[in-house]
């Protein structure tokens, strides 16, 4: 939830989106996420250390994607059963766009 708050903070357009609607969405998020602990045990697997806690959490949950823009950052995702794909992507394999 950090990294998404620093990064909401620092990519928003300025007036577009206020820190209040960013801690709103930030509460409803971790209001309704299913909580996991993670156990670091891969850890480093990939190049960025900020990304393990996400590769961590995939594992952890059982996911089968990994939904992302950033899809080289999570090189080797795949070695866990995880498949790795842009929003577009996973829109389409779940039917939701065309």
């Amino acid at each position: 939830m950090l990294e998404y708050e620093e990064v909401l903070n620092r990519d928003v357009v300025i007036g577009a989106i206020t820190p209040d609607d960013i801690r709103g969405f930030l509460d409803y998020v971790c209001s309704v996420a299913n909580q996991r602990t993670v156990f670091f045990r891969w850890r480093p697997f990939l190049a960025d250390p900020k990304d393990d806690f996400i590769l961590e959490l995939a594992i952890e949950a059982g996911c089968d994607f990994i939904v992302t823009y950033n899809r080289r950052d999570f090189a080797g995702a795949e070695s866990f059963g995880i498949r790795v794909v842009t929003p577009g992507e996973f829109l389409r394999i779940i039917g939701d766009t065309v």
